[in-house]
């Protein structure tokens, strides 16, 4: 039979992650097998299986994969965007507005999902009901999210035959584990461009905040973060005319906003503004010089877009920005954040991600080294 599931390589559990991810960028779907659901990491022989249609394209990939510098470019070949989905009826609004993003930048997009499957505890009831008992739990969630996934798939193609969504390339990549891990490993994987994620704003609750996805992805990610609430009122960059840059004077923003100024000239209307802003909570009496400097400066490397600096004061950040963004009916808000500890993160949560929580403004978040 042409589905019948054939195993093309034995590896460790990193190396068939490498591979799986490349099959799957070239379209074909991966299955793993011998795979420890407690530490998956420490497995041993993981299978990686194929059906048998895809053999012949699958060896033909194989074989190029010499070494290293092949793995990569054949990961790195095509430029994508990352997009995890829950399958919540906001799945397919994250969906429509990636699309549209994908097409302007001539990206292929990736829908990801992390599906978990809750362990039997194996002191009280027997190691052997248990893993038996884990294993009919993991194909249940398997198949579940499998079937939720082709429902989507069904409602984005239904979309493109009827112009309501671009037609572009895509696939479907499904995966179990904690799901911030496992995006952020399949990212490192395959480079994507960003990764675009929804996140519930200002509506999420307290302990809520704690454990989100989003938060966790955005902080983590070694690529930039596009964050969409449930509530955004745009879902195509036309309709975008207010966009804020954040910054704290950082050198590497000078880099990161020249990147995001060229997406705006290829994505965003004519008559956008950019705001340059910055919260200062310390009296600098350089800080406006400064803030007027950085403006002055892509202003000339960018003469088609109107720009603006802005210092905010108040009693608060939260408060000087969600009255910035308000008055100023801000679409997009753009800033950099540092990579840090668990513990600083858990103590002294950084800025981009209290205002993900805060906000129902969409968010570009870039990652400073």
């Amino acid at each position: 039979m042409e589905d019948t599931l054939v195993t093309v390589a034995i590896h460790t559990y990193e190396k068939a992650q490498i591979l799986r991810s490349v099959l799957e960028i070239h379209g074909i779907d991966v299955f793993m097998q011998n795979v420890n659901p407690l530490l998956p990491a420490m497995s041993l022989g993981v299978r990686v299986r194929i059906r048998q249609s895809d053999l012949d394209k699958a060896l033909n990939i194989i074989e190029n994969m010499k070494n290293e510098d092949a793995v990569s470019q054949a990961l790195n070949e095509e430029r994508v965007l990352l997009m995890p989905v829950d399958f919540s009826d906001y799945s397919i609004k994250i969906c429509e507005f990636g699309f549209r993003v994908a097409s302007t930048l001539g990206l292929k997009a990736i829908l990801f999902h992390t599906y978990t499957v809750a362990k039997t505890v194996m002191a009280t009831i027997g190691d052997a009901y248990a893993t038996k008992k884990d294993d009919e739990n993991k194909k249940q969630a398997e198949k579940e999210s499998s079937e939720k996934m082709n429902h989507l798939r069904e409602m984005i193609n239904n979309r493109i035959t009827m112009g309501e969504m671009p037609n572009v390339e895509y696939m479907c990549v499904i995966r179990e584990g904690i799901p911030e891990e496992q995006i952020l490993e399949y990212s490192d994987l395959v480079h994507p461009l960003a990764i675009m994620m929804g996140t519930r704003g200002c509506s999420q609750k307290d302990l809520d905040m704690i454990g989100s996805v989003t938060a966790e992805v955005m902080e983590r990610a070694n690529v930039p973060v596009f964050t969409i609430p449930e509530n955004t009122h745009f879902i195509t960059f036309d309709n975008v005319k207010q966009i804020a840059c954040s910054t704290n004077f950082d050198d590497e923003d000078l880099k990161y906003y020249e990147d995001f100024l060229k997406l705006i000239c290829k994505m965003a209307s004519s008559d956008v503004m950019v705001h340059f802003i910055h919260y200062d909570s310390n009296e600098d009496p350089w800080a406006d010089v400064k803030l007027r400097g950085l403006k002055d400066y892509f202003s000339e490397q960018f003469p088609t877009i109107k720009m603006s600096s802005h210092l905010l004061k108040g009693p608060d950040l939260l408060t000087a920005y969600d009255e910035y963004i308000r008055t100023n009916e801000v679409d997009v808000i753009s800033l950099t954040t540092h990579r840090r500890s668990l513990l600083t993160r858990m103590f002294n949560p950084s800025m981009a991600r209290k205002i993900v929580f805060h906000t129902n403004t969409p968010m570009l978040v870039f990652h400073a080294s």
